[in-house]
């Protein structure tokens, strides 16, 4: 595990620091969860944007494949 030394403003400390407590959760675990948010975050926008690259070009490929899937499920329905 790391360590990492982080320079925020009082105000902001003092904010975080309280709603920490307000969770009843140390400020590290705080800082670890809202890191893994942000992670996760960057993650899914990544993947979203590479295969967003992969289908440039055959929107209409897709369209078709969407059209086709709603048209069975109506016919299930």
């Amino acid at each position: 595990m790391a360590a990492l030394t982080v320079r925020l403003p009082d105000d902001k400390h003092r904010r975080l620091k309280a709603l920490a407590a307000s969770r009843g959760t140390p400020l590290n675990r705080l800082i670890d969860e809202m890191t893994t948010l942000m992670l996760a975050e960057f993650n899914a926008e990544t993947r979203f944007r590479l295969r967003a690259s992969q289908g440039m070009g055959k929107e209409a490929e897709g369209l078709a494949l969407l059209d086709k899937a709603l048209r069975k499920q109506e016919k299930n329905l």
